[in-house]
């Protein structure tokens, strides 16, 4: 089976949320729950000052645009594509073409300024899981995870190198689940 990915859905300006609803909805209803994982409506949080008094104020961060993770087959290119208020992904060519998926570095960068992980924290980020180097000098090397730091975002890995187990720290914008 293919991996799961993240892409980018175009819908209408004004209806992330309510596309976001539906295609959970659809998702469910149509028992693609194993191809179509999450949606997300990329936000943030801006605090504006007004009367003399701080207001937060959510803002979204790519209007008209929502990210989708999910494995890319027909089936589920076709549920999302269809469903009410979506116009299309980004990175299709057209004429029947599938798109590319955001690379894990844009993905993280997208979810991080949200507080989101791409990686499902417990499940695939908890010490002695392996993941896959996926940037960097260790790129495409197996490791174990040894220590999880969420506030900064950071792992200690253990790595083979040339025979002997090195404990490496990396950003979890250089890894990937394996």
């Amino acid at each position: 089976m293919e991996e799961k990915q993240w892409y980018v859905v175009n819908t209408y300006s004004g209806h992330e949320n309510k596309v976001k609803e539906k295609l959970e909805m659809r998702a469910s209803s149509m028992g693609m729950e194993d191809y179509i994982y999450r949606v997300v409506v990329p936000e943030q949080t801006e605090v504006e000052i007004k009367d003399g008094k701080e207001k937060e104020k959510v803002t979204k961060m790519f209007p008209g645009y929502i990210l989708v993770e999910m494995v890319m087959t027909d089936e589920a290119w076709f549920v999302v594509r269809n469903t009410p208020g979506v116009t299309g992904f980004i990175g299709s060519s057209g004429k029947g073409a599938k798109p590319f998926p955001l690379t894990p570095m844009e993905v993280d960068k997208i979810l991080g300024s949200m507080g989101i992980s791409r990686l499902e924290i417990g499940n695939t980020l908890e010490e002695g899981a392996s993941i896959k180097v996926i940037s960097g000098p260790f790129a495409n090397m197996i490791g174990t995870i040894k220590t999880v730091d969420m506030e900064n975002q950071k792992v200690e890995v253990a790595l083979d190198l040339f025979g002997q187990e090195t404990i490496v720290e990396l950003s979890l914008t250089e890894i990937d689940a394996v």
